[in-house]
């Protein structure tokens, strides 16, 4: 078995070029899907898919976390790792089939139209979903990113591929609907047939019962993080007109496509960090987690930035004038990419020092406010006051998140107060100077590329980090060289 691990800079490199591909053709997908629909059945379709991605998720139901610690520790058995994981997850996939479409049906039941989309969308979908979860945590825990971009970007471009055909062919909403399904299935197999390249898969090993210590904790707090970003769908189709509920998912769906973005350095991190607290090494998890913080915190504000100052430029230009109300709603809600990355990072120090139990309260907490403030502030301001529910469940979430934090004074004094702090202050400063947009926005991501520059530990890393891959960059070409002129 090939054990050799690629090092963090490899790894965000792979997942840069794959998440920043994929995002671009997932959100290229759902820019050319809500193009050709209406706003109705957009919402419809957003309705069911937010179903869908819960529903995806009880197909691991925390497993993954759990895999990869398991997967760091020593003398482990991956054949028998893996193959625990497998069984595990066609249970989960056929509890999830039987418990999610009896809840969808009696909610929904005086709604034939989004039942028959449901279960066209959720058969595939679900299925490939957990089939791809597979192979991104196999190769995650191997630390082979560039596996885990290959199925992503095959689900990308399959869900183009169809969504483009189906324009073609003119083809009726709920025949798109199915075809987005069936994208997910396709990689799905591709990605099982990957893991099975590496290892031997068999029903009659046995049971790996570490997979069963705290699985609770990562199962409830897993299924509540994804809750979040599906919880305005699925609420607001109650409380607002589905027209609505399509431009609150337009707005939506940017900044949720570009929150993979700092799931690159996360998905880099993480393995990484359960190994060093694993193996006892606290002050190098302290390190790595302030910066992995820092630079998660760099490429949120740098996501955020463009989508504040422009929303109505870009809401126009990628999906017309009539889709003009969802500008504002993006504008609040780019703030969250920030939040979001510094969330994200400060929650994988809490389960990576095996604080899963904290996370889950956080977000259970950050769940019940999410659902007062949607259906709160969607009653009074339609899908304004949707946007800014948002924005303030993620503001709560952060705030939680770092009380439980053991390091938390730490990292608020060497990461999350300078890192923030910083943006907030440059951000209403250039607000209020009222500057043409354009103008702003350049003159705010000079200041955030200056950040990194300025802070002195971060700067000296990334040096570092730099100069190793310059090196393996040289050495790799004089190799290459060597073998060419032999």
């Amino acid at each position: 078995m090939n054990t050799k691990r690629n090092s963090i800079m490899t790894n965000i490199a792979h997942l840069f070029y794959s998440t920043i591909l994929s995002s671009l053709l997932n959100a290229g997908a759902l820019i050319v899907l809500a193009s050709y629909l209406q706003s109705y059945h957009y919402g419809l379709f957003s309705v069911t898919l937010a179903f869908a991605m819960i529903m995806g998720y009880f197909t691991d139901a925390g497993l993954s976390g759990v895999v990869l610690r398991e997967g760091a520790k020593e003398k482990v058995d991956q054949n028998i790792l893996v193959t625990s994981f497998i069984k595990l997850r066609i249970l989960l996939l056929f509890l999830t089939f039987t418990l999610g479409l009896t809840l969808i049906y009696l909610m929904n039941r005086d709604h034939t139209e989004l039942l028959v989309t449901a279960v066209v969308l959720i058969l595939p979908m679900v299925s490939g979903l957990a089939m791809q979860s597979i192979g991104t945590t196999f190769f995650q825990m191997r630390e082979k990113m560039h596996m885990s971009g290959v199925i992503r970007m095959t689900s990308a471009f399959c869900l183009v591929t169809s969504m483009t055909l189906g324009i073609l062919l003119e083809l009726p909403p709920l025949w798109m609907t199915g075809l987005y399904g069936a994208s997910y299935l396709t990689a799905g197999l591709l990605s099982v047939i990957l893991v099975l390249k590496h290892v031997t898969i068999r029903l009659t090993l046995p049971f790996h019962k570490g997979l069963m210590k705290n699985l609770g904790a990562f199962t409830l707090g897993g299924l509540l993080f994804v809750m979040l970003p599906h919880l305005g769908p699925i609420l607001l189709e109650k409380t607002i007109p589905l027209a609505a509920v399509g431009l609150f998912a337009v707005a939506y769906r940017i900044p949720q496509a570009l929150q993979q973005v700092p799931f690159i350095v996360a998905g880099a991190y993480y393995p990484v960090l359960f190994k060093a607290y694993q193996r006892n090494n606290v002050q190098e998890h302290l390190n790595l987690h302030v910066t992995q913080i820092k630079i998660m915190s760099l490429a949120g504000m740098m996501m955020t930035i463009p989508f504040f100052y422009l929303s109505p430029f870009i809401i126009e230009l990628l999906f017309g004038p009539e889709w003009d109300g969802a500008a504002l709603p993006l504008k609040i809600m780019s703030l969250m990419l920030t939040v979001q990355a510094v969330n994200i990072a400060v929650a994988d120090g809490l389960t990576t020092m095996e604080k899963q139990i904290s996370r889950t309260i956080v977000q259970l907490i950050a769940v019940m406010i999410g659902a007062g403030l949607y259906t709160s502030l969607s009653l009074s301001f339609g899908v304004t006051g949707a946007a800014w529910a948002g924005f303030s469940i993620e503001v709560a979430a952060l705030t939680g998140f770092w009380i439980f934090s053991p390091v938390r004074v730490v990292i608020l004094k060497k990461s999350i107060f300078p890192y923030l702090s910083y943006f907030i202050v440059t951000l209403v400063v250039l607000e209020l100077m009222a500057l043409p947009s354009v103008l702003s926005a350049a003159i705010h991501l000079l200041m955030v590329f200056v950040l990194p520059v300025m802070d002195r530990d971060l700067r000296s890393k990334l040096i570092v980090m730099g100069g190793k891959v310059w090196r393996r960059y040289i050495k790799r070409n004089v190799k290459e060289e060597v073998n060419h002129g032999s």
